[in-house]
């Protein structure tokens, strides 16, 4: 009977061995691998202890390929298959078995272990399918009703009729030595009384395919002939060639410890230096829950939410036995950020195996490999693992899914785990939120994810950060997150009440009394910490304010790029250094040239998300050298005049500070983190090292039409916000709004827009809160003369909530059902593989598929070079054409990436862009060896950077990023 076999070496591995090496590397994995909270919640949903589970895990995964063991799987080898007819297994010749794809070993499995149970063991077939769903499902996706039926109507694909006894005896025999030497045989009469929650039949699923991949893995564990016979020289020799780091085991902090001390030690304050009364809270609050659960921080920006997180994760990892930590955050860049501000606190982390140990890290997004921080990890101790079918054939050619991993002394960026679909099964990892939404979208291995997140603390950055669609993924992840008892904390400045209501129930479920809820709805104040432990009454804290706090004035400015350019010229005379955010990349480039004409270049930088992937983290560092804190700027920041116009990309992830904030209209809560940028910092007592026009902070808000009723937003605003949010954001501005409707006149008393006798300054951040929860609530706003154009504006967004929550619904896993309830269709009707690309991240994000180029040059010659600014000793580059490009010439054209905007994702369009762009590909590019080049698009810039494509004419220049205009 076989399992495995090598056509190239016509090497092969009998299915007794691989059963045994299989169930021997789940127990490793059991022992060395798996955190502590997983093995308790099995063990739980047994009703038994840790060694009971260990069996069970250990016996499932012995038992997962038994489905090789039929006529089905075994006729696919001809030269195996006749031994065994030599033995009396008698079945069809391969090409006559045409419907053994109603068999796929897993289901066959599946079928042959809850036949056995009931033959063997006198089991219900109700109680079967719980154990046996998960050999069903061990290659990622679990059977339907439909297929069990199909096969079970079928059942010579199981057993050849004319030599039904001799395959049944086969069968019986290996499933009854597998319960003897897993232990388990005296224990299945009270199994079969046990009804196995979902979550617990998920983990083991994916503990199995764990397993599996690990034992399928030749280098591990070599083929006959040739194989080692000893059963504990082979598993001890690939367990010493895998090296899996172990999880972490967090130490709680000693309770006398103050907060002020842990801080401390973690994250390296100076001397004296004292801590913010909301990280001091939630430390507190962690501490003085019965169970680790879920923690929603509420503060203000620079409140030092983050450092706050990281201190809560180590206390609930203690008390969960969680074995690491996941933080998800909105973007690619505001992951590279965190990344090494993870790092340094994992190097303070304490580890109850070995002071701080060795912990396995992960960057979870698709240009990781990147990363520089995350580079060197993975360069830092290469070495070649190989392994088969795991991540499948199209992995072997993206640098994206399948980036080399290796190790330093104490943070390990693994060999083995890596690729997209074990990457997050790393003890640390940092990714976008995709990640964590991918959770709740039905696809291929989902369980890998589940078990990637069970075992961790979650922490959500930005939770304001999402819409409509992405909310309804996440409320599924965290109903998840709730039912495997996974502690969550969740981060926030501005939260909607209701959101925050929303998120509490979601990860309570049923198991809290849905009266509690409204209360948190209701709850004013802030900062605000809500915790929600599992079973119990929803608690909340209010902390006192840190005492920092700027008044904003904020004023209208008439939306013309002339007006902004005279504005700015009056205000930055005496120096002074202005952010200009606008909502359209378009808006910011136009504006950007008016401001040149008037400033000179030198004086204005622009910042938007057009940026080749190598210019955008230049473009970065850069305003952080330039305007980030103090002590990290230093003299580099501009004395003169200076301008930053940005898009969205200032809102969040980089610590930049400005002395005049000019911003078109936005929803409240993106406005006020835009504020967040202005006088971030004190530079000089009562920021006396600010030009004396620029020591009391404002804001300029443009980006509408302030002469109608109500202030029409501009079409580009409109259209990425929708009206409704526009409309009651300048509702509840109302009061602090000064300037004038129009910029040459002076407003009558009684009109709509005209100013408060003395407008009131925004004060951050004890007006955070209350903007917020107006802007978002649903009590009246605006003057009377403005209901109807609200009316109509809630209406249409009602309208798009609505489909955005149906259209997420099309592919949106199911919550846990009820105990016992086998996995079967868990993922039917799913997307197939989730995906870390942007065609990928559409699944989980309301937008329209992006194309993704890697930019090159071209010269009067003819020959393609890497752009010649690139920040790199390959700048300006020959690339050959003929063959594969040396590796760190391949890497810098990766870096190279851009995202096409909107304009190709149409859907003729991208078409028609994909179609150009394949025919100029590279075919010495495509080979397997050519990792970072090989599946990408080429996009070909002239020596005037310029280029055609799909009917649009681009040109691109390393200081204003990408421009797109039609064709003529």
């Amino acid at each position: 009977m076989w399992a495995k076999h090598d056509r190239a070496s016509d090497g092969w591995l009998p299915l007794w061995r691989h059963m045994a090496d299989s169930g021997a590397v789940a127990g490793l994995l059991w022992d060395k691998w798996l955190p502590q909270r997983i093995r308790d919640m099995v063990a739980r949903s047994l009703r038994s202890n840790t060694e009971d589970a260990r069996r069970l895990a250990v016996w499932l995964a012995t038992t997962h390929d038994i489905g090789k063991a039929t006529p089905a799987f075994a006729c696919q080898v001809e030269s195996l298959s006749d031994r065994m007819r030599e033995a009396g297994l008698d079945m069809p010749f391969h090409k006559q078995m045409t419907d053994r794809r109603l068999a796929p070993h897993g289901l066959a499995g599946q079928l042959l272990i809850n036949q056995w149970l009931m033959e063997r063991h006198g089991w219900q077939q109700r109680a079967t399918s719980q154990f046996g769903i998960i050999a069903g499902g061990h290659h990622g996706v679990p059977p339907t009703s439909a297929s069990v039926k199909a096969l079970t109507d079928h059942p010579a694909l199981l057993r050849t009729p004319d030599s039904e006894q001799q395959w049944r005896a086969v069968q019986d025999e290996l499933l009854d030595t597998a319960a003897e030497v897993c232990g388990v045989a005296d224990l299945l009469p009270a199994w079969q009384h046990v009804k196995l929650p979902q979550p617990a039949q998920v983990l083991l699923t994916a503990l199995v395919i764990v397993a599996d991949w690990i034992a399928s893995n030749p280098d591990l564990f070599p083929y006959y002939p040739g194989a080692p016979r000893d059963d504990a020289e082979r598993i001890a020799a690939a367990w010493r060639g895998l090296s899996l780091p172990p999880p972490w085991e967090a130490r709680e902090p000693d309770g006398k410890l103050t907060p002020e001390a842990l801080f401390t030690e973690r994250f390296s304050l100076p001397t004296g230096a004292r801590i913010r009364p909301v990280q001091a809270a939630a430390v507190e609050a962690a501490r003085a829950m019965e169970s680790p659960g879920l923690m929603i921080i509420e503060a203000p920006m620079g409140e030092g939410k983050t450092e706050a997180a990281l201190a809560v994760a180590e206390i609930f990892a203690a008390r969960s036995g969680a074995g690491g930590c996941f933080v998800a955050l909105p973007t690619m860049a505001t992951g590279n950020a965190m990344f090494p501000r993870l790092l340094d606190w994992l190097g303070r982390l304490p580890d109850h195996r070995s002071g701080t140990g060795a912990h396995s890290v992960h960057l979870a997004h698709s240009k990781a490999a990147l990363n520089r921080d995350y580079a060197t990890l993975m360069r830092a101790g290469a070495r070649t693992l190989a392994a088969i079918d795991v991540d499948g054939d199209e992995d072997r050619l993206s640098h994206r899914r399948d980036a080399r991993r290796s190790a330093s002394a104490e943070l390990v960026a693994h060999q083995w785990l890596r690729g997209r679909k074990k990457g997050m099964l790393s003890s640390f990892v940092v990714g976008t939120i995709d990640q964590l939404l991918f959770a709740g979208l039905k696809s291929r291995h989902l369980a890998l994810r589940h078990l990637a997140i069970a075992g961790k603390v979650v922490v959500i950055d930005e939770a304001h950060a999402y819409d409509t669609y992405m909310n309804v993924y996440l409320d599924r992840v965290l109903s998840w997150l709730g039912a495997y008892g996974v502690p969550v904390v969740v981060l926030s400045a501005t939260l909607p009440s209701a959101r925050r209501r929303e998120l509490a129930e979601a990860y309570a479920g049923k198991r809290t009394d849905p009266v509690y809820f409204s209360e948190l709805q209701d709850t004013t104040g802030y900062p605000l910490l809500t915790t929600v432990a599992p079973g119990t009454r929803p608690r909340t804290y209010l902390p006192e304010p840190s005492g920092r706090g700027v008044g904003v004035l904020t004023e209208r400015l008439d939306d013309d790029v002339d007006a902004l350019a005279d504005r700015l010229q009056e205000e930055l005379a005496d120096g002074g250094c202005a952010l200009v955010v606008r909502n359209t990349v378009a808006r910011a480039l136009e504006a950007a040239a008016c401001l040149r004409d008037r400033f000179g270049t030198d004086n204005v930088t622009v910042a938007h998300a057009r940026f080749l992937d190598l210019d955008r983290a230049r473009n970065d560092a850069e305003l952080l050298r330039r305007f980030g804190p103090p002590g990290k700027s230093g003299d580099e920041r501009p004395a003169g005049p200076h301008i930053v116009v940005a898009t969205q990309v200032a809102e969040q992830s980089l610590d930049i500070d400005f002395d005049l904030l000019v911003t078109d209209l936005c929803p409240v809560d993106l406005l006020l983190q835009r504020m967040g940028r202005l006088h971030r910092h004190p530079r000089g007592e009562n920021q006396s090292g600010r030009p004396p026009a620029l020591r009391t902070a404002r804001c300029l808000i443009t980006g509408a039409d302030w002469s109608a009723t109500p202030p029409a937003p501009v079409s580009g605003s409109a259209r990425v916000y929708g009206e409704h949010l526009l409309l009651r954001t300048l509702a509840v501005l109302e009061p602090h709004l000064g300037g004038s409707a129009d910029s040459t006149t002076t407003t009558t008393a009684d009109s709509a827009t005209a100013d408060p006798p003395h407008p009131l300054p925004v004060r951050l951040p004890a007006d955070i809160s209350p903007l917020v929860q107006d802007a978002y609530g649903t009590g009246p706003a605006g003057p009377p003369d403005w209901q109807d154009a609200m009316e109509r504006a809630r209406t249409e967004h009602d309208v798009q909530r609505a489909k955005q929550r149906d259209k997420a619904n099309d592919f949106l896993l199911d919550e846990a059902k009820r105990d016992g309830r086998a996995l079967l269709g868990w993922i039917d009707a799913g997307v197939g593989d989730a995906d870390d690309t942007p065609a990928g991240h559409a699944q989980v994000r309301d937008t329209a598929e992006n194309l993704e180029v890697l930019v090159v040059s071209r010269r009067t010659d003819g020959a393609l070079t890497v752009v010649p600014w690139a920040d790199s000793k390959h700048a300006g580059a020959e690339i050959p054409v003929d063959t594969v490009p040396p590796p760190a010439l391949a890497r810098t054209v990766a870096a190279c990436g851009l995202r096409l905007p909107y304009h190709f994702s149409f859907p003729q369009v991208l078409d028609q862009a994909i179609e150009e762009l394949e025919e100029r590909c590279v075919p010495a590019w495509q080979a397997k060896e050519s990792h970072w080049l090989a599946g990408e698009l080429i996009l070909v810039l002239d020596e005037d950077c310029r280029t055609r494509l799909a009917g649009f004419d681009l040109h691109y220049s390393p200081t204003d990023g990408l421009e797109v205009t039609r064709a003529q």
